[in-house]
């Protein structure tokens, strides 16, 4: 009877549950707006709580050296805020023309590329219809692709001067996050219940051993592939060498995959200027992944994650299909916390019948 009636509350609690998410969806009209302006509030605090992780293990590096934290803290603020807003200053106005540019000359690309496209229609005419089908599909996207790729940019720009207030904040944030980041450290602390701390405290340290590394130095080298990819294209001749840079500089933070998926759009463009300069720039693509696999991740980012790559592999292709590009990105750091997070599982599950056996 005690089984039954254990049964009984464990369906009853589920169905509360999911008369409660059922409750909660259909309220979201009234929950929703309130979420939006939470999240727009917390969306500096998050980015400068990022930039803040990422330069505090350098200060520590500077005040154990025998540097006043507040010197050292006051020097990194400056050199990377200052980089920082030097590289906006010069890079935003070149960016600007290259895509006004490039808006300026899509009716043209558009004209060639449907001279293309009617070309290859009128050779695989005579193929079979399931064939044809599938190729005047993949045309069709191609088209539509073309055509969001210049709004979203134009919608994204006009988003960041939206936010430009809320982005003017960051800074100020960071430098107090950085300058009482230990004050912030015994905060969490004394707010984190006693039976819980040391097990947090080596969960995070193991987090921040795996991940942090990894983050720090993929950063890294994405800003240097950025560079060197600008700097070639613009040797060579190739159009909107900024925006097409920094286009592969963001999505080689994409492991293994990231370079070909950024060189996309790099292809698009020379396909219209000639096939000499789509060769080109695929040999372009060829040497900044030799350049970012032998050379510049094994010696910044290392071997930080300490995973298969079959394994990121697979976590690469989960994120692609949950969450597309986004997915593709978050994908190995939450490979990385899941890692963690099983290995400590394991110990805590391991030690807690073996403390119980222990003292019987």
């Amino acid at each position: 009877m005690d089984i039954r009636l254990k049964w009984y509350y464990r369906l009853g609690f589920l169905l509360l549950l999911f008369i409660v998410i059922f409750v909660f969806l259909r309220l979201q009209e009234l929950w929703l707006p309130i979420l939006k302006v939470i999240f727009a509030v917390l969306i500096p605090f998050i980015i400068a709580a990022f930039i803040s992780y990422l330069l505090h293990p350098i200060v520590e590096k500077l005040n154990n050296s025998g540097l006043h934290k507040g010197i050292a803290v006051f020097g990194i603020y400056i050199l990377f805020f200052g980089g920082l807003g030097l590289a906006l200053y010069k890079g935003i106005p070149a960016f600007i023309h290259q895509l006004e540019d490039l808006s300026e000359n899509a009716p043209q690309f558009a004209n060639q590329y449907r001279g293309w496209i009617e070309i290859i229609q009128e050779k695989t005419s005579s193929w079979p219809e399931g064939i044809q089908a599938r190729i005047d599909e993949g045309i069709l996207a191609i088209e539509s692709a073309l055509d969001n790729m210049l709004s979203k940019s134009v919608n994204i720009l006009i988003n960041i001067f939206n936010y430009s207030i809320i982005i003017a904040l960051i800074p100020f944030i960071s430098f107090y996050m950085i300058k009482d980041y230990d004050l912030m450290k015994r905060t969490v602390w004394y707010l984190t219940p006693r039976k819980w701390r040391q097990e947090g405290i080596l969960f995070l340290r193991d987090i921040d051993k795996s991940l942090g590394g990894y983050i720090r130095g993929q950063i890294i080298v994405c800003v240097a592939i950025g560079g060197i990819s600008s700097l070639l294209f613009w040797l060579v001749g190739m159009k909107y060498p900024l925006l097409l840079g920094l286009i592969i500089g963001l999505t080689n933070v994409i492991p293994y995959f990231g370079a070909f998926v950024g060189a996309i759009p790099a292809v698009i463009i020379a396909f219209a200027i000639s096939i000499k300069m789509v060769i080109i720039s695929v040999i372009i693509v060829f040497v900044l992944q030799f350049i970012e696999g032998n050379i510049l991740s094994p010696l910044i980012v290392g071997k930080s994650l300490d995973m298969h790559p079959l394994v990121i592999m697979f976590a690469l292709l989960a994120g692609g299909e949950a969450g597309g590009v986004i997915g593709l990105i978050i994908a190995v750091p939450v490979l990385a916390v899941i890692k963690v997070s099983l290995v400590h599982a394991r110990s805590h599950f391991i030690k807690g019948p073996n403390s119980k056996f222990s003292r019987s």
